[in-house]
Parts: C-alpha cells; structure tokens; sequence
C-alpha cells in the first residue's frame, strides 16, 4: 500500500483555503478579519464558530473542535489523516504522488478508507447495471422513466439498479479484488446463518446516499414487485461510515441552494427529492423514511435557520410527524409547514406541474406551525371544550420549546387572536410550562451525572485492582488525555512550559535578535533558536511529554524542511514581485504623464512591490510552524497547536486606524526571554518546596546541614531571577479547564 510524499502533503496544506473548506458545511458570515458560523461539532443557537482565513483555522469557542483544513475533513468526516489530504486533494485538482508505506504505516490504514472503496465500486456497478444492461434498461431505468425521473437527474442522483441474481455484486467485486468483510460490514451483502453471501439489493432500484461532502455512505433499494410479503425498501444498515441520524438524502446536492436562498425543504422520501430538483426547486432534502433526529436538523442548520417541512394530505402521517416541528423550533430555527392538495405528494406535485407553478405554490401556501397545528388538531376537538383545552396546551408545550422569548411572545399573541383567550392567561400556562420543562432537564441532568459518577468509582476500583498499574500511568493510551496523567512536578511546570511552546508554536521561525556567528559575522537568531539556546545552556528540557514532543517537532522543521520551504516561498513571491511590476510599469507607463512623474511612481512601486515581498516572508516565516503543527497527523500534537494559536477576539481597527498598536510579535524580543526566564522561576519554586518537605521529613542532622544549604542557595538564586522579572513571588499560573488534548 502506497502513502501521499512530503512534497505533495505540502503542496495539499499550503493550497487548501480553510473558508473554503468549511464553507462546503458551514454557512459562514464575515465579521472583522474572520468568518463565523454555527459550529458544525456540537448542538448552538448562538454561532461560536469562528474561522481565520490569515490564520488558516477554526475553532468552535464552545466546544473546543476546530483545527486546520485538514483537522477540520477529519473531524467532520471521520477521517484517517491520508483520508482527509486525498480528499483536499480531489477539491484543489492537486496530483498525488505516492511512496510505498512501511509496514507499520499499512497496519494504521483504516478500515474507513476501504468501506468507502467499495461503496463507490459499488455505486458504479449499480449505475452500470442500470443504463448498459438488459434487465436494468427494461426493469430499472423504464421504472424511472415511469415515474417521470429523466437522465440529468439519474445521472445528479446516481441512481442505479441491483440485478435479481442473488450475489451479482459480490462476485463481480471478488473479482475486482475487494475484501468479502467489507461488501458484509458495508451491508452491500449479507452473510446467511449458513455462512452464504448473497447480495442485500438485488432486484431493486438504488438510491445512493451521500455524506454532506459527497461519499457514498449507504444505499437505499426499492422493490419493484408487487409481492407483498416483500419489504418495499431495504436500506444499509449502520455501520462505522454511515449513521442514518446524521444524514439526509439529498442534501450534498441540495446544500448550495439551501445556502444560496436561507431556506430549506423538507420532504419524507427519495422520489420526493428528486422529483422537486427536477422541477427546479433545489433546496429539498429528505429524512428518508426516518424521524426526524437532532442530529439532521443540526446539519440543516449549518446551511440556514429556516425550514419548510411539507406533508402529505394524509392527516394520520401528517399527525405522527408533528413532533418533528417541535425537534425544529427547540433548534432556534424557523419553521414554516406545506400541505398538499389531497391526494397529492411532493413527487407527484412537482411532476404534474410547472417548476413556476411549484415555487408559486410553495409561497403562497407556506404557513405558521401555530395556524398549520390549529387546524390539524382542531378537526377532531369539534365543539368539545375539554378536547379544546388539550389543543391549545399543546401548541403551548411546543411553544415553550423556542429558546428566543421575543419570538414566544410573538407566538402568545397569535395564540390568543385565534383561541379568543387573554395573552395574560396564556402566558402564565407558558411560563409553568417552560418550568416544568427545566426542572425535567436538570432532573435529567442530575440523572446523567449520578450514572457517570457511579463509572467513575467503578472504573477507579477496576484500575485498583489492575496490577502494575502504574505502567497504564506512564503510558497514555489513546483514549486517556496526555495532559491528565502528569506528575507532580510536570503539573506545577505545565503552565510556564505551555506559555513558551505557546511562543514557539505562533512564532518559532521568526527572527528574534541578532547574533554572531563562529567567525563573529552578525547573523539573526530566530526564536526557536534562541529557546533552544537558553534551555541548552541551562541543561533544562520540558517535562511535560506533549510539550517536549512539539518542541522537538519544531526543532526537527527548523533543521530539515524550512530552507527548503523558504526558498520555494521565495521563489513564489519573486514571481509575483515580477508580475505585477511589469502590469503596474506599464500602467504607469500608459497613463500619459511627464518622466519626471513616471520616475517618481516608478521609484513609488519599487518601494511598495518591496514591503509586499517582505511582508509576504515575514507572514510565511510567523505561521509556518502554526500551519504546519496544525495539519500534522500527530492527534495531540495537532489539538494542541489548534488550541494554542486560536484567538477568541481580535483588536478592532477602529483602535489602530489612527495610529500604531503594539502587537504581541512586535513585543516578542521582551516576551520570549521573560517566559524563559519564568519557566526557570517555576523550576526554582518547585525545587524550593520540594526541600521544604524533605526538610520537615527527616531528622538527620547532616541531611538537615545539607538541605539547608541548598534552600539557601535556591533562594538566592530565586532573589536574582526576581530582579529581573520584577516580581517578588513567583507562582505559576492556573492551567486552562479544558485540556488542549482532550
């Protein structure tokens, strides 16, 4: 098995662009320098997910997931490292160039990777069978053709055809080399208690489902018998690439236009959406036969905060799925409902209509969930008071799920024209209802909490037990945090060694000071040097085995890759220096005026092209370590940097539009030395309280005499370090909450 080379993994890094990558699931809005949306890893309201085109990064403020482009695939996506740079790869059009993988690397490929080969092998066979084969042409595609569906929407959906043979697929993919596990793991085949394969579609009709960026996750397959001992549609089963309450069909193909109008549509089945994109509404996804989950409402959201759930005119189904308004509301989003004339669907609407026709339709009808819920409920309440009252609570208790109270107060009102009955009254039912819904949710929560303190006790007696436990200490596995397992002496320096990785991580190559070389030419030391110097000379390394490892990285970069890399960046701007002199010359050139103003411009462009080259070196050499920690396939290496470079707030222009602003790299020269020196501080302080003990610990004279010696002589040395700080007491700083690891 082949892996992506250095030289084209950087090739990946320095062209992904992380707004347009996150753009692709995120609906994002500037603001300032950076772009915000609602974060795409957790349950908001409120968008705490801030992506930085200058840094290349995102972050979530919230929840804490964010990283790089590439961190950002891997997440979203749940994808291997190499998963994620092909997958930046096929969007930028950028050719792989491989090298064969050490054996350690092929054991480390993950079972993802080949679940997805063979989806899209067989996406392609079910295509194939669908348009170049004879049951497929005369069962298959003239059932589409039936339904009205034409070629350019086959060919959007990738619809296809599994043929009535009972292991067609499977054996044609043995015979492409595919794994057998995976055609059963996928669910594309089914292993009988016998130990028989035999293929799970066959003698159906294939609706592939993508995920969000496109990958085949699952397959749904409709009957075209009229058996009815036969299921009508058999689906994928889940598995490690596909949940079926975070995805919605249709919604890759569906998720620009979404974007593009703020609005989306809601439908039940596969027909329905494609029937509706091929009358020209595009903004349609459905939940595919499913509830509607938490979990597909939130990957609507990213997209916009308004929903158009249209059923049927079958008032039992329409009845079944009114919690699903609610789920919505509870979302902070818009809701709006459709019903259909009776006996119509969306698939059949849309194929009886013009696309004109449907847009109308859809604005005209479109109304409130309040208006749309009376009427559904209040057929059957009649002239019954009792029956009456129940409606109205529960249009209140779906109320009360709206998290903006403004919004609730503007539903209280219609409430109280359409139900005759004071907003006073309706608004303390509100109220009691809105408390009974909190006091469920802390009783909830306090539930949850009892449960996982009772896993923790018994998760500490089962580490009691274990023996040799503390080899499970001195050895992080995947799952336990590297910053939760520190010693004593690693956590009272964890704050002083952060705050210099910090420094280093944001500005390791950058130029620090001057300095001379063996022959005493003057040369400039860049940070990491400088650090790397001080520690050296004062025989210190970083105790903290993250913080070490990143350290090491950085030192490894400055050695290897960044002459190489600077020169290539070199090369780049020169060429871009180049090109826009000569546009710009002859701009100058061609506006008319005398010599004496062509050379002062001339001489005027010199100076600008210059700074722009310089900026443009001096931009690389302060986030190239950043960028590159943040894209590594290292998992805490990776967290951590993307926790350490990310910046909640920026100063606004208005404070530096007037005049300079001293930023924190314009300071670094004072900065770097005093986190050093702080670092070397916490050591003293540590050392100090660690005589302390062993001084309270022993009665020995001779171990009193020399303990005592050298508490004075820390102490001294501590006096010194203090000068130079300005600071009488020296203690470290408390670490953050979250660890950037976790």
């Amino acid at each position: 098995m082949r892996m992506i080379d250095r030289e084209t993994v950087q090739r990946i890094l320095d062209t992904a662009d992380i707004v347009d990558v996150v753009s692709d699931f995120v609906s994002l809005k500037r603001r300032g320098a950076n772009y915000i949306g609602l974060c795409p890893f957790h349950n908001e309201r409120t968008p705490s997910f801030s992506v930085s085109k200058s840094k290349g990064i995102c972050k979530c403020f919230s929840c804490g997931k964010g990283g790089s482009p590439v961190s950002f695939i891997m997440e979203i996506e749940q994808m291997s490292y190499q998963e994620a740079l092909r997958y930046l790869a096929k969007k930028y059009n950028i050719e792989i160039v491989e090298h064969e993988m050490s054996e350690q690397e092929r054991e480390e490929e993950s079972q993802r990777e080949a679940m997805f080969a063979i989806n899209s092998f067989a996406l392609q066979h079910f295509e194939k069978n669908l348009t170049d084969t004879p049951d497929g042409k005369e069962i298959g595609l003239a059932y589409f053709r039936k339904r009205g569906i034409n070629d350019a929407m086959i060919q959007r959906f990738h619809l296809g055809y599994s043929l009535e043979q009972g292991n067609n697929l499977h054996d044609e993919a043995l015979a492409k080399g595919y794994n057998e596990k995976y055609l059963v793991d996928t669910g594309l085949c089914i292993r009988n208690d016998r130990g028989t394969v035999y293929d799970r579609f066959k003698g159906r009709v294939i609706y592939p489902v993508h995920s969000i960026s496109g990958k085949v996750v699952a397959f749904g397959g409709r009957t075209l018998r009229s058996d009815k001992s036969v299921a009508k549609y058999v689906n994928s089963p889940e598995s490690i690439i596909y949940s079926k309450s975070r995805e919605l069909y249709g919604l890759y193909q569906a998720k620009q236009s979404i974007a593009k109008k703020n609005k989306c549509i809601l439908v039940e089945g596969y027909m329905d959406v494609i029937s509706m994109h091929q009358a020209g509404v595009e903004n349609v996804v459905a939940s595919s036969g499913t509830s509607l989950t938490e979990g597909q409402i939130r990957l609507i959201h990213r997209f916009t905060d308004n929903i158009t759930v249209i059923y049927d005119s079958d008032a039992a189904g329409i009845k079944a799925s009114l919690r699903g308004i609610d789920m919505i509301l509870a979302e902070g989003i818009n809701v709006k409902v459709l019903s259909l004339p009776d006996g119509d669907d969306p698939d059949s609407f849309a194929q009886s209509h013009s696309a004109q026709e449907v847009e109308d339709y859809l604005q005209a009808n479109e109304t409130d969930f309040i208006r749309f819920k009376t009427k559904i409920l209040l057929k059957d309440a009649a002239n019954d008071p009792i029956a009456r009252s129940k409606v109205i609570t529960d249009i209140l208790r779906t109320i009360a799920v709206i998290p903006d109270a403004v919004t609730r107060t503007v539903y209280i009102a219609e409430c109280s024209r359409n139900f005759g009955i004071d907003e006073q009254v309706l608004m303390l039912q509100l109220s009691k209802l809105i408390a009974e819904r909190q006091e469920n949710a802390e009783r909830t929560s306090r539930q949850a909490e009892a449960r996982n303190s009772i896993a923790d006790i018994v998760e500490t007696d089962i580490q009691e037990v274990k023996p040799d436990s503390s080899s499970t200490e001195s050895s992080p596995t995947k799952s336990e945090p590297a910053l939760n397992i520190l010693s004593g002496r690693e956590k009272f320096l964890e704050p002083f060694e952060r705050e210099l990785i910090r420094l280093i991580i944001k500005y390791g190559m950058v130029d620090l000071c001057e300095a001379e070389d063996e022959k005493g030419n003057p040369i400039y030391l860049k940070l990491i040097d400088y650090i790397g110097y001080e520690l050296q000379k004062e025989n210190i390394t970083l105790s903290v085995p993250l913080y070490s490892q990143a350290f090491e990285m950085v030192k490894n970069m400055a050695d290897t890759a960044w002459t190489e890399d600077k020169n290539t960046c070199i090369q780049r701007l020169q060429k871009k220096r180049s090109d826009d002199e000569t546009s710009l010359r002859d701009e100058i050139r061609q506006a008319g005026m005398s010599v004496s103003d062509i050379k002062a411009k001339e001489v005027a462009l010199q100076s600008r092209l210059d700074n722009e080259f310089n900026q443009g070196l001096n931009d690389f050499a302060e986030h190239y370590i950043e960028q590159r920690l943040c894209s590594c396939d290292n998992d805490d290496i990776r967290r951590l940097a993307t926790e350490l470079v990310s910046e909640r707030h920026k100063l606004s222009k208005i404070h530096s539009k007037y005049s300079k602003v001293e930023t924190e790299r314009d300071r670094l020269i004072e900065l770097v030395p005093r986190a050093v020196y702080e670092l070397l501080y916490g050591i003293l302080e540590f050392d100090i309280k660690e005589t302390e003990r062993n001084l309270q610990a022993t009665s020995d004279t001779a171990v009193i005499r020399m303990l005592m010696q050298k508490y004075i002589e820390l102490k001294r040395t501590q006096q010194e370090f203090a000068k130079f700080l300005g600071e009488r007491i020296v203690a470290p700083r408390p670490r953050n909450k979250v660890s950037p690891a976790q």
